[in-house]
């Protein structure tokens, strides 16, 4: 049990004090209710918030999300903002996977033109879209090749055919993130990534075939080009394992560059640097450049399920459109009210979603019950430097969730709920099976009440490929 203080200062806000733990600088704060709270007491997400609230150059407050979960330094759901002249950078407070993300597709299809045809639709998606650890891709990139999707990210993937001009236009950041430098990207992360490009990977990755089941806001729905009955497809992976070395490279530069700048962290999993450090530079152009290949690699994925629902159900390339593309575990340069004036910083989201006014926001559930199309407000931009909620959060472990599976069949119990799914690795659907998850109807209605996003539509999965 964490016996860190919090105090509840409103209905869906929590607050940890300054003092509640040594050199923190500001309070932190947790979007929740009670019953979402009671499930943080039992591991150390709240102690990794408050750690995150010690980082130098923090601005305003440390902040977690409705689907915090404990995570490798600042818990995964975590926001902070940093002063982009006098704050620090921290890989561990962005993640490994870097731009892990989320995309989802409109499809002019009724559920009823589906149905006959879903086993017929996932067999092919899982035939065409390689998934699983270490998985390799139908493309292989030499170092320029590479190099020029890590400068380019998804506007490569369309240049060279796999997709359609207007997407970009449909995902944040255009696709592409300023300042990418692929020479900052190690060998040893090039290597990782060069036949990555167009792969799911494992863990949460997935591939989902859904049915818009309930509208919430028939004027944001319509102009996300949404509506009840239609199939939708979402996709789930980030940059694979070029950002996860990029992510472990970093860690140890940075950890080493601690005692030279003079700065103390309560966990090294936290290790940071100045923001004109030559450490932090060249971190920033590679974590651009690892989220600009996760871009591409949604990119890529996004033409082949075009096809496949072209080869299965006619579906032309064009009337499958991009509704969005919303990235996790990013750093962005923004400008925030801060304190009454108007600052420039680096919001570091693990886990977390941009939440810009009028956007949307894309917010993945379990592969059993439902995902959530949201819209971003004003009210982000005040209390969470324009963030949500990314995903609906882990309850189990997933050796906890193999455990609780033993002596049932996960893809039985699917089917009975009406999703036809398909997996590669052995555990793949024990460890991501839905009890091991808080249900996303629960965070969303958090997120929805507190004002920080709102809810436009309610999306049932019927079919999942997973690794």
């Amino acid at each position: 049990m964490s016996s860190i203080q919090v105090d509840q200062v409103g209905p869906y806000l929590w607050r940890i004090p300054p003092d509640a733990r040594p050199g923190m600088r500001v309070p932190a704060f947790v979007v929740a209710d009670a019953g979402l709270m009671a499930h943080l007491r039992s591991d150390a997400s709240l102690q990794q918030l408050a750690n995150g609230a010690t980082l130098p150059g923090i601005v305003k407050g440390a902040y977690a999300m409705p689907d915090i979960h404990q995570g490798y330094g600042l818990p995964v759901g975590g926001v902070v903002a940093t002063d982009a002249e006098h704050g620090v950078i921290s890989p561990g407070a962005i993640g490994f996977d870097i731009n892990c993300g989320v995309r989802l597709l409109a499809t002019p299809l009724a559920e009823d033109a589906v149905t006959p045809r879903l086993r017929e639709l996932v067999d092919a998606l899982y035939r065409a879209i390689p998934t699983g650890v270490g998985s390799k891709g139908r493309l292989t990139l030499d170092a320029r090749e590479t190099a020029a999707v890590m400068a380019d990210g998804a506007r490569w993937a369309v240049a060279q055919g796999h997709g359609l001009a207007e997407d970009v236009q449909r995902i944040e950041s255009d696709g592409s993130l300023a300042g990418a430098a692929p020479d900052r990207v190690s060998p040893q992360a090039i290597e990782r990534g060069r036949r990555q490009l167009g792969t799911l990977g494992s863990g949460n990755h997935f591939l989902e075939v859904q049915v818009v089941d309930e509208i919430f806001d028939a004027e944001a729905a319509a102009a996300f080009g949404v509506r009840a009955g239609q199939v939708t497809v979402m996709i789930h992976t980030g940059s694979r394992g070029l950002g996860h070395q990029v992510c472990t490279d970093f860690l140890r530069s940075t950890e080493s560059a601690l005692k030279r700048y003079g700065i103390t962290v309560p966990d090294r999993q936290l290790a940071c640097a100045p923001v004109d450090s030559p450490e932090a530079r060249a971190y920033l152009g590679a974590m651009r450049a690892a989220a600009n290949f996760a871009f591409a690699n949604r990119q890529v994925l996004t033409h082949w399920t075009r096809g496949v629902l072209l080869d299965v159900l006619g579906v032309a390339a064009a009337d499958v459109r991009v509704v969005y593309d919303v990235a996790h575990n990013i750093a962005k340069e923004e400008e925030h009210d801060v304190d009454g004036r108007r600052r420039r910083v680096f919001v570091h989201r693990k886990g977390a979603t941009r939440a810009f006014p009028g956007q949307p926001v894309i917010v993945p559930g379990d592969m059993g019950r439902y995902s959530f199309l949201l819209r971003g407000s004003e009210v982000a931009m005040r209390e969470t430097f324009g963030s949500t909620c990314h995903g609906a959060g882990r309850l189990m472990s997933r050796t906890a969730a193999v455990k609780a599976a033993r002596g049932r069949r996960i893809v039985d119990e699917l089917a009975a709920r009406g999703v036809h799914a398909r997996a590669t690795g052995r555990d793949a659907l024990a460890e991501e099976m839905p009890e091991a998850y808080k249900d996303v109807k629960d965070v969303v209605d958090v997120v929805h009440r507190f004002g920080i996003s709102t809810r436009v539509a309610r999306l049932r999965p019927i079919g999942v490929i997973k690794g």
